[in-house]
This record gives C-alpha cells, sequence and structure tokens, in this order.
C-alpha cells in the first residue's frame, strides 16, 4: 500500500500532520524555557494547552463529521491542509514575537483542524481500501500516528536546544515548512466520492452531538468497538501523562530517559499495529482484541511489580539506566504493553470501518471523537485526583488516595481487565472470535487464493463449499474479510462448547425436510432475511460431512434459496481438509491423537461468482470439484 497513490500520499499527509502538531507544541514548551519564565507559569501552560487544543473536539466534531460526509474527501484534505499553513502562519507570528497569547490561540485553531482533519482520514481508508487491507490500512496510519508523536516531540523539544537565540525564528520556519509540505502531498491524493453528498448540514453543536453519539451506538459492535477504542485513549492517556514523572521518581532518570521510556511505548504502540495484519490473514480480525486487551493488563501488572519504590540512584541516562538491576524488564514492559495496545485498537478501527454503512462513517468516526475527549479528558483529571492526598473544596479537606505512579499502573491493570471482561460480555463476538483465531492458528496453516478477487466487497453474496470437519465454518470465518453467516446441520450446530461459538457467529441451523420441518423452514427463512440485509450467507450443500474424503452430490437446498432470492453464488473449495486433525480419515480414537497432521496446510480456493440464473446445484458440485483438485 505505501507503493500505491491510492494510500501513500494519504499516509504521509496525516503522519505529517501529527509530527507538526507535536513540533508546535514541544517547541512552545522549549519556548518558555528559552524566555526563563517561573515554574508557575509553565505549570499554567502545561495544563491550558491540552484544554485548549482538546476542547474543539467537543465543540466541532458533529459538524466536522457532517462536512466529512458531504465533501468530496480528497478535497477536505486539501482544504484542512490548507487551514493548518494559515494556523502555522499565525504560530510563527507568535514564536518570533514571544507572545504566548498568539501561540495559545493558534494551538486552539489546531485543534480545530485537526477536529476536522480526524472525520475524513478515518473514513477516506474504506472508500480507498479493500475490506482485507483494512487492517493493514489502520495498522500503518496508527504506527505513522505514534511515530509521528514521539520524533514531533523531540524535534520540538530540541529546537530551542541547539538552535540558542535562533530558537523562535528556527521554530516559526520550520512548522510552516512542515504545513506547506503536508499540503504540497495532499494534492496527489486521488478523488474520493462524499458519502453523502445530499446531506444537509447543521450547525448547532449541542443537538447535532447527540445525533452523531446515537449513530455511533446504534449497531452493538460498532458501538462497543467505539467505547473499545475510547478506553484505549484513556489508558493512553493515564499512562503517558505519567511517564515524565515515573522516569525521574521511579526510575531515577534524567530528562533524556523520559523521552526513551516514552519511545519505547510508542514504539511498541507502532510494531503491534504493523504485526495486526500479519496476525489477522488480511482480514478484520477481531479476535486479537481480546489478545491486545489481556496482554495489555498482563504487562501494566508486571510494570507495577517491576519498580514499586525508589530507583537505586538518580540523574541516570538511558546507559545508566540500562546498567541497573531490573531495568530490562521495566524495558519489555513498556514495549509489551504498546505491543499489545496496537493489537487492541487497529482492529477496532477495521471494525468500525467495515460495519458502518458508506454514508454513516465520519459522522460515527465525529461521534468517536467526542467520545474520546471526554475519556483523555477523566484520565488527566483523574490521574491529577489520584496522586493528592486531599482535595479542599469550601474548607472543607476530602482525603484522597494518595498513590503513586506504580499503583496507578496496578489500578490501570485492574480497570483495564475488568473493562475488556464487561464489553466482551456483552458482546461476545470478541471473545468467540478470539478462541476461534485461536484454534485455527493453532490447528492448521491456511493458504488462501482468490477470495480477495472473487469475495464481493460488498451487498449479499451466497458461498458455497466441501463439508469435510467441524472446523470448515471456522477455517472459512478466519479466510473471509466479510462476517459469513454459516448454514449448519443443526445436531453440529449444538456441539457442547462450539454451539456457543456458533450461536454468538448467528449461524443458521438446519435439519433436513422428514427429521424436522419446522427447523428447516425456519432455516431458509433466516437465510433469505440475512441475503435481504446484503450479508453473505455461507452453506456446505453436500448437507453432512464427508465420509471417505470425496466430495458428495449437492442438495437441491441451494436452487431453493436462488429461486427465492437471486444473488451471486461464490464457489469455494478446501483443500487439504481430510488429511488434517478433526476429519473422519481416523477412528474417533485417532483423530484424539497428535498426529503428523497437526499444523496441517489447508488451502482455502475461491472462484468467480456465478450468476443466479446459471448456478444449479450440479453446476456448482462440478466447480467445487474442480477447485479442490485430487488432494483431499
Amino acid at each position: 500500500m505505501l507503493r500505491q497513490r491510492r494510500f501513500l500520499p494519504f499516509f504521509l499527509v496525516q503522519a505529517l500532520g501529527a509530527f507538526n502538531d507535536n513540533v508546535y507544541r514541544q517547541a512552545i514548551i522549549g519556548l518558555l524555557f528559552w524566555l526563563g519564565v517561573s515554574p508557575e507559569q509553565r505549570t499554567l501552560y502545561t495544563n491550558l494547552a491540552p484544554a485548549l487544543f482538546i476542547l474543539p473536539y467537543f465543540l466541532f466534531s458533529a459538524t466536522a463529521g457532517q462536512i466529512a460526509e458531504k465533501l468530496e474527501k480528497s478535497r477536505l484534505i486539501r482544504i484542512t491542509t490548507a487551514m493548518e499553513i494559515g494556523i502555522m502562519s499565525l504560530a510563527a507570528v507568535g514564536f518570533l514575537t514571544q507572545n504566548m497569547t498568539v501561540l495559545l490561540v493558534a494551538l486552539f485553531a489546531t485543534g480545530v483542524q485537526s477536529t476536522l482533519f480526524g472525520p475524513v482520514k478515518y473514513s477516506l481508508m474504506p472508500s480507498v481500501l479493500k475490506p482485507e487491507e483494512l487492517t493493514g490500512g489502520n495498522g500503518l496510519v496508527e504506527m505513522g500516528t505514534s511515530i509521528s508523536i514521539l520524533t514531533g516531540m523531540i524535534a520540538g523539544g530540541l529546537i530551542f536546544k541547539l538552535a540558542g537565540d535562533h530558537g523562535p525564528v528556527v521554530a516559526a520556519t520550520a512548522i510552516i515548512a512542515l504545513a506547506i509540505t503536508g499540503n504540497l502531498i495532499s494534492r496527489l491524493i486521488p478523488r474520493a466520492e462524499a458519502g453523502a453528498p445530499d446531506l444537509k448540514i447543521h450547525l448547532n453543536p449541542i443537538p447535532e452531538s447527540l445525533a452523531v453519539l446515537r449513530l455511533a451506538k446504534k449497531q452493538l459492535a460498532v458501538r462497543n468497538a467505539v467505547l473499545g477504542v475510547s478506553w484505549f485513549w484513556f489508558v493512553g492517556t493515564m499512562l503517558t501523562a505519567q511517564l515524565p514523572t515515573y522516569a525521574e521518581v521511579n526510575l531515577g532518570g534524567a530528562e533524556t530517559l523520559y523521552l526513551f521510556v516514552l519511545a519505547l511505548f510508542s514504539v511498541g504502540t507502532g510494531l503491534g499495529s504493523l504485526l495486526c495484519e500479519k496476525l489477522s490473514a488480511r482480514t478484520v480480525e477481531i479476535g486479537l482484541v481480546p489478545l491486545g486487551a489481556f496482554g495489555m493488563s498482563a504487562f501494566l501488572f508486571d510494570l507495577y511489580f517491576a519498580r514499586t519504590g525508589a530507583p537505586p540512584a538518580t540523574g541516570l541516562s538511558v546507559a545508566a539506566f540500562l546498567q541497573q538491576p531490573g531495568s530490562w524488564r521495566i524495558v519489555l514492559d513498556l514495549t509489551g504493553v504498546g505491543l499489545f495496545t496496537g493489537f487492541f485498537v487497529v482492529p477496532l478501527f477495521a471494525l468500525i470501518q467495515s460495519r458502518t454503512p458508506r454514508g454513516e462513517i465520519a459522522r460515527v468516526i465525529a461521534g468517536l471523537n467526542i467520545q474520546n475527549s471526554g475519556f483523555v479528558v477523566l484520565a488527566a483529571v483523574l490521574g491529577v485526583v489520584l496522586q493528592m492526598a486531599a482535595l479542599n473544596v469550601f474548607g472543607l479537606r476530602i482525603p484522597l488516595p494518595d498513590w503513586s505512579i506504580p499503583q496507578l499502573f496496578l489500578a490501570l491493570a485492574v480497570a483495564n481487565t475488568l473493562v475488556a471482561l464487561w464489553i466482551f460480555t456483552i458482546v461476545p463476538e470478541f471473545l468467540m472470535r478470539f478462541l476461534s483465531w485461536v484454534l485455527v492458528r493453532t490447528l492448521y496453516r491456511l493458504r488462501v487464493r482468490g477470495i480477495e478477487a472473487h469475495v464481493p466487497d460488498e451487498g449479499p453474496a451466497l458461498i458455497v463449499c466441501n463439508h469435510v470437519s467441524y472446523m470448515d465454518a471456522l477455517i472459512l470465518a478466519a479466510s473471509i474479510p466479510r462476517p459469513v453467516r454459516f448454514v449448519m446441520y443443526y445436531k453440529i450446530f449444538n456441539i457442547p462448547v462450539m454451539r456457543w461459538i456458533f450461536r454468538t457467529a448467528k449461524a443458521i441451523p438446519i435439519a433436513g425436510a422428514r427429521e424436522n420441518p419446522e427447523i428447516m423452514q425456519r432455516a431458509f427463512d433466516e437465510i433469505d432475511a440475512a441475503l435481504a440485509d446484503g450479508q453473505i450467507v455461507g452453506i456446505f450443500p453436500e448437507g453432512a460431512l464427508t465420509k471417505d474424503g470425496e466430495i458428495a452430490a449437492f442438495k437441491s437446498g441451494v436452487e431453493r434459496i436462488l429461486e427465492r432470492r437471486p444473488v451471486p453464488v461464490v464457489p469455494m473449495a478446501l483443500r487439504g481438509m481430510w488429511t488434517s486433525m478433526w476429519s473422519r480419515r481416523d477412528t474417533r480414537l485417532g483423530r484424539m491423537r497428535v498426529p503428523r497432521r497437526f499444523r496441517a496446510h489447508v488451502d482455502v480456493i475461491a472462484d468467480p461468482p456465478f450468476d443466479p440464473a446459471s448456478a444449479s446445484a450440479e453446476v456448482l458440485e462440478a466447480k467445487v470439484r474442480e477447485l479442490r483438485g485430487s488432494a483431499a
């Protein structure tokens, strides 16, 4: 994707924007030190600046979402990058005149510009990327953002240290040059049509904010993915806000050590984001979300136990810190938290984009941004309050926890575990996908061919495939980017433990006409309703598991489905399953052993869709036999 024009210019623009924002914010701190202002004034800025930057997200996110839905996306990106040039020009005046009021006004305007850019940033990706590319695209964006924030903070912090008396001029020149570069690159972004060009924009922020928040909660899975992303911002804000003091008080470090521990978290997040595509096998694999959540908790727990009190020495450089006992454990913990944070948040963004209608994505992202802002503010306030001994309110002294930073990390680990369990209880699809992901990746080595090209990105479709084992549905689900409603024999559906997975995946149980006509009719009604809703339905037309490795005759149920609802039919074949675990090749006792067929290579092959008018059971059976070939 980084070699293609449909993605590279957009990736560079968003990375440059994040880099420039952090260069600017850190350069203001550098200016305060350069001017020699009092610690009280610096504290005022460090508290005021984040509030000024986050305030536009509350005020203008709903409007930004509507604008991003209505306008052609590449044009809107050019508009926002042109705004950045104007804002940074104002900020440059502030640096040259050392006027903090001008700099803070420009900082608020930067927040406005970021508010406008957010919805178009995440709504553009589903327009230019295929469904199987969403996880990789989001991984690259999150990686680019993490590294840009880190390097921007370092570059901005060094400007006044390296430039000395020329610091104001260098800062002013740098932020304008970066803004101009971003605008020039934005002109290379290909056209991406508006999601809802006829949408009427309403400017009243309160009712529109409530409207986009309701829109983000319309679908259960999307609502909880939005909640998960907001929780990611809460954890990230709480953790990174403590790192400067943690590096000094608990690790005994000088200023450079803070940048080092921040780099560990940022690089870990970037690495985890990139690994998501590899681990998900180019699907929107929400099974990684529980893995990310519990991995975050595990490393946060260990971070608490790694250093609960004062450091053995103070004033340590990075090299000196790494020579201290237990330092590499802390390095591993901070990197691990970042790594699993990437596993947690990237699939959530991909799920939001893949499950939200194209004409609503920008507004859903706007609602997400409003909620994120609330969680960021809550994290910042809690981080301060929980470390206070008492709070005076109208002369009344209210005792507070007065926790140390390691105790905050412990509380964050406990809270993260409880929130994860709560989310996965409400939407068991997350945990179900995790279990199926572990099962499939543990037992098989999948090779997928033709799915990206032949399974439609949107709209209804019927998938037909040969049936070898009880794992077939899980393997196909792990290979197809879109959610699939599988039709399966009701006795397989009712297998203990697997029943919960199948029910959570919204599988459709079916029985033979003589066996239970009521279940059969209910199944055909549910299949038709799913196809009418634009979903993908998967069926195994043989009607039973193969007993000898050969493909049995396809039954006429597929024709009955197409008579009622003519939709494209995608033929698929599983190759290599007969010689793998859990097929019926061996006796039941033989299947319980761990034979050489453990981690067998299994091919999942798809062919171009059939027109429903020509998709008879005999024709589909012949095509699946051809795809499967002789390798059962």
